[in-house]
């Protein structure tokens, strides 16, 4: 585990389909990538194998409908180590109200909330996905139970990851 200083802020921005056009020192620092390596490529660059999926599918699906998403994140260093950050990722619109790009704003995550909650949430919904012979059928279910979950629970996905974090 790659330990980031907690006054970091790793900004980054990217266009409609997760294209790095912008990227802060301590982004570029943390990530062990060069600004040569990142801008111009996908920010799935840095997602770890551990992610769900359907996490990822929660923020896209919040953020395509115009919306502010925040949920803690496991990412990958160009080494292979990994850090955890609680990142706030946010849409830009035109003035026809349309999203041009996505700007994102990470910061050190609390332990507790990862070791305690997430940590297991996550490895349970990566291991429904990999019960399925269909990477996308297990999408669909690690979707459907982080979906289920926050129905049975009355709050949006965003609302679970600021009562994680308050």
């Amino acid at each position: 585990l790659y330990s980031i200083p907690k006054q970091y802020r790793l900004i980054s921005s990217t266009d409609k389909r997760g294209i790095i056009t912008h990227c802060n020192e301590e982004f570029v620092e943390v990530s062990g990538f060069s600004r040569e390596e990142l801008i111009g490529k996908n920010h799935n660059l840095v997602r770890h194998p551990d992610m769900p999926p359907g996490v990822f599918k929660e923020m896209w699906q919040t953020l395509q409908a115009g919306r502010i998403w925040m949920g803690l994140v496991k990412n990958r260093r160009k080494n292979g180590d990994h850090y955890w950050v609680l990142a706030n990722v946010t849409p830009s619109f035109n003035a026809q109200g349309q999203i041009i790009n996505y700007h994102s704003n990470r910061r050190v995550p609390d332990r507790n909330v990862l070791e305690g909650k997430i940590m297991p949430l996550y490895s349970e919904l990566l291991a429904l996905e990999k019960s399925f012979d269909s990477p996308k059928e297990g999408l669909e279910a690690s979707y459907g139970k982080i979906q289920k979950m926050l129905d049975d629970a009355g709050i949006s996905f965003n609302e679970f990851m600021f009562s994680l974090n308050a």
